[in-house]
């Protein structure tokens, strides 16, 4: 019985001590791969550490999750470039239109008193003041500013409404054609049918038999103004307002 007990603890003698001793010298000397450790794990004992390095052996602690990186952002000025315009009518400059032309306000026609002797319906110009007289009678009298024709080309004398128009056609006189196109360069139509184009405007009183007319125009701002071949302008509100007082064979004085 005693040899069996001594034969028994020689080998479990034996078996610790193959368990205890390494395979190799290299083994016992050799690097540790290091031991990592849960946060929630390791948390205790790095408290206990109070902040001193690792232990033996390797292990590493992690005590925290890896704080997140900011993106640093890097700023880039831009130059401005200039703006490049394809169209070529969008690149001009664009021209300011041109204010409104206005009539002198004391051409408007108005009342005034008349102390001649000519009697109502008789048609007095006076081109050097540049105003129509229509007699009415009674002392009185209708006044118009006008247009009258330019130096040159003004007359005086005594004549008669022949003809009365509504819109009326312009045929140039053929001398009247090659002075324009001599002297201004514009070359006049042979004739245009009547309407808001038309230089004779709304309304037209011809004279007698010769080449001039009492005739509005599309152009009120000549009025007051030495502008015409001849002809007597008027606005067309105006020129209209008198051919409706005014009879054909009424007297017209031009001085």
């Amino acid at each position: 019985m005693k040899k069996l007990a001594l034969l028994f603890m020689s080998g479990a003698a034996l078996s610790f001590a193959s368990l205890a001793t390494p395979a190799g010298a290299g083994d016992r000397y050799g690097q540790r791969p290091p031991v990592v450790l849960s946060p929630d794990l390791s948390a205790p004992w790095v408290m206990q550490l109070g902040g001193q390095a690792a232990p033996r052996g390797g292990v590493v602690y992690r005590t925290r999750p890896k704080a997140a990186r900011t993106p640093v952002y890097q700023t880039r000025t831009l130059r401005a470039e200039p703006r490049r315009v394809t169209n070529v009518a969008l690149a001009a400059p664009r021209a300011k239109p041109a204010p409104a032309r206005q009539m002198d306000p004391r051409f408007l026609p108005q009342t005034v008193s008349y102390d001649g002797d000519q009697k109502a319906g008789t048609i007095i110009i006076d081109t050097s003041q540049r105003f129509l007289y229509l007699v009415t009678g009674n002392g009185q009298a209708r006044r118009y500013g006008v247009g009258v024709g330019k130096q040159g080309h003004a007359w005086s004398g005594t004549e008669k409404v022949s003809r009365k128009a509504e819109w009326p056609g312009w045929t140039p006189p053929a001398e009247m054609i090659k002075r324009v196109r001599e002297q201004e360069g514009r070359i006049l139509p042979a004739h245009m049918k009547g309407g808001p184009e038309n230089p004779l405007g709304a309304r037209a009183l011809y004279l007698g038999s010769t080449l001039y007319r009492i005739h509005g125009t599309n152009q009120p701002w000549t009025i007051g103004n030495a502008v015409s071949s001849g002809c007597i302008r008027m606005r067309n509100e105006d020129v209209t307002e008198l051919y409706e007082r005014v009879k054909v064979g009424a007297k017209v004085i031009v001085m």
